[in-house]
């Protein structure tokens, strides 16, 4: 089974439990409209890479560490999307679900995710419950405060906000997470994936920023230029688009240099290449740089 299709059927699965039949229908319909059709599904695939590479020996607490993630993060474009930040009428290509299914379902169901998240984990617990705790603790650290992608987004209520921390937060946070989170699901220890999940996530970041001002609304599924209109700091702006781009480069670099040494590393590099060709087509590049010049 791909990864994809393993994050699919768990996230089905997790969804199928969490909405029952005494759950109110429209919210049902809001929160399967916020978890599919999905994306790229990123970070659950970085957490079970992850998980893969250090021997995967409780696939069911990988896979709700995973959907936890992926949950938290459906959860979090909900609340960004929301007229009270972006005002977004589109994501992933279709109506936002506050444009969807109205503002309090949007909060509501945003809100039930994150519930829906931490229950997933509980649950996979019975086996490992140490395991399971070090996973909560992990996933908690990248969704709330100091540094969560809660903070993140509570940057952007502060008149300054310095872009590191800032972007860390917001995006980087949960990539950290995932990374950790797969090698604890194992019972392996989870500092050495720091650094990998840190670098991936300001990457992402990075590439995020170029598409905002490069991208093209059709391919990307959403609205560009929301960082200018919502004057929101980014690498783009920061270094121009030239600079920024060859910073994710860099920032790759980084990232595969930091998977650590096991079994599974080439994948894990392989995943970062192919992701980062994903994120900032090389066939965009050269016209990236023509447009700066």
């Amino acid at each position: 089974m791909s990864l994809l299709m393993r994050i699919e059927s768990a996230l089905e699965h997790a969804l199928l439990n969490g909405c029952g039949p005494a759950c109110p229908p429209r919210l049902v319909a809001a929160v399967r409209h916020a978890v599919f059709p999905g994306g790229a599904r990123i970070r659950p695939q970085l957490c079970l890479a992850v998980a893969m590479a250090c021997g995967d020996e409780d696939p069911e607490l990988a896979n709700a560490a995973a959907v936890a993630i992926e949950l938290l993060h459906c959860a979090s474009l909900v609340h960004d999307d929301l007229p009270c930040f972006d005002d977004a009428d589109v994501r992933r290509g279709q109506p936002t679900v506050h444009k969807a299914w109205g503002e309090r379902l949007a909060v509501l169901g945003g809100d039930a995710l994150i519930v829906m998240a931490f229950d997933v984990i509980g649950r996979a617990g019975g086996v490992n419950p140490r395991r399971m705790a070090k996973v909560l603790a992990a996933v908690a650290a990248g969704v709330g405060m100091p540094s969560g992608i809660v903070a993140g987004q509570a940057w952007e209520c502060e008149p300054r906000a310095d872009l590191r921390d800032y972007q860390r937060a917001k995006t980087g946070a949960l990539f950290t997470a995932a990374t950790m989170c797969g090698a604890l699901s194992c019972g392996a220890p989870a500092e050495p994936w720091r650094a990998f999940g840190d670098s991936l996530g300001e990457a992402y970041q990075v590439a995020d920023d170029i598409r905002d001002v490069a991208g093209d609304p059709a391919w990307l599924g959403k609205p560009v230029g929301q960082d200018a209109e919502h004057h929101r700091p980014s690498r783009a702006a920061e270094l121009g688009l030239d600079g920024a781009v060859r910073y994710f480069e860099e920032l790759v670099r980084r990232a595969q240099a930091a998977v650590p040494d096991c079994e599974g590393a080439g994948m894990l590099r392989h995943l970062v290449r192919q992701e980062s060709l994903r994120l900032v087509p090389q066939e965009l590049v050269p016209d990236i740089v023509r447009a700066v010049a």
